[in-house]
């Protein structure tokens, strides 16, 4: 017996979305100007610029846009030290903070990590080539402020080595989209191919950008999550181009613009549900999973969603632009009127 919920979900459905395609595609393409921006812009933040009145020499504090790293980079990509701590009370997070940023060591960032009785402290080495000093003096600050507090393990990365991190997982995330572009030539026509690099494109510039905007920390477990960005919104995409391939082997008079939409609704029920279940995991992860997930979760959950929406409106309607071959036909475009005789 079936799920009560699942019977209100129509079976079948007729949604005209080649329609609004022209539309989506405007969005899309703001959306991802706007990540472009914003990765090299940092974020669109408005910071405080100092100026000085050139007549008293007085300084005047104005807001100002400052350009700087797009992303909030982490420790595993920006170099630095992670202090783990654990007390059998609550850790007061900003007598923590107080103490580690009077010793005046750099950028500091403290947060909860899954319990109240546990804390990451996150601080940049201000001598790179020794980092055992600055660790030291960071645990007696800490020791000396909240007595009761341990530190469970500590972990440093050092520049050369964030650097050669934060390149390979770009150089990662790029042969995976050029694999999947193999994968997808292979299988299908190039006009296929071309879709779907285009919609994953779309998928990881936007996951980028929501980053980069709202100053979300960006580390090696953001990189894992694109990846599996990636390898969800292909599947997603094979799975109406498989449709897509069937119905233009069927329907070889109906209109190309009729045919995708056929073949969306055909397979929406399915996407819907991959969609929501996944989402759902992916939130209890998010509230359970801690800091140390957060970052991976919102990626995951923006991922999932912006994947299902470019499976619908980017990869599958830029087969309009090309046309594609049914049998030994060449399709132009959609409303390219056929030729008599």
């Amino acid at each position: 017996m079936a799920f009560p919920l699942i019977r209100y979900l129509p079976e079948r459905t007729n949604f005209k979305f080649v329609s609004i395609a022209g539309l989506m595609g405007v969005i899309s393409t703001l959306l991802l100007v706007a990540s472009f921006v914003s990765v090299f812009t940092a974020g669109f933040r408005a910071s405080p610029v100092m100026l000085y009145n050139e007549a008293s020499g007085s300084p005047i504090e104005r807001i100002g846009a400052v350009v700087s790293e797009g992303f909030n980079l982490g420790v595993d990509f920006k170099g630095g030290t992670l202090m783990e701590l654990h007390s059998e009370q609550e850790i007061d997070l900003g007598r923590v903070r107080e103490a580690v940023s009077a010793i005046e060591i750099g950028d500091v960032q403290v947060q909860a990590f899954g319990v109240p009785t546990a804390a990451l402290v996150r601080f940049e080495n201000a001598n790179p080539d020794n980092p055992s000093a600055d660790i030291a003096r960071v645990r007696s600050a800490i020791e000396e402020t909240l007595p009761g507090v341990n530190v469970a393990r500590t972990e440093t990365v050092g520049a050369q080595v964030s650097q050669e991190l934060f390149a390979g997982g770009l150089i990662a995330l790029g042969l995976a989209i050029t694999l999947m572009l193999v994968y997808i030539w292979f299988r299908f026509e190039w006009q296929f191919g071309v879709g779907a690099i285009l919609g994953l494109f779309h998928d990881v510039i936007l996951t980028l950008g929501l980053f980069s905007i709202f100053r979300f920390e960006f580390t090696l477990t953001i990189i894992a999550a694109l990846l599996t960005i990636v390898g969800y919104g292909i599947n997603d995409t094979v799975v109406v181009f498989d449709r897509l391939r069937e119905n233009l082997r069927k329907y070889k008079k109906m209109p190309l613009g009729e045919v995708v939409d056929l073949s969306i609704n055909e397979t929406l029920s399915r996407t819907i549900m991959t969609g929501v279940t996944a989402l759902m995991a992916l939130i209890v992860l998010y509230y359970l999973g801690g800091e140390a997930l957060s970052g991976f979760a919102i990626a995951m959950i923006f991922g999932i969603i912006i994947g299902t929406y470019s499976s619908v409106y980017v990869a599958a309607p830029a087969i309009l632009i090309w046309g594609v071959r049914r049998g030994r036909e060449s399709e132009k475009r959609a409303d390219t009127p056929q030729k008599a005789g």
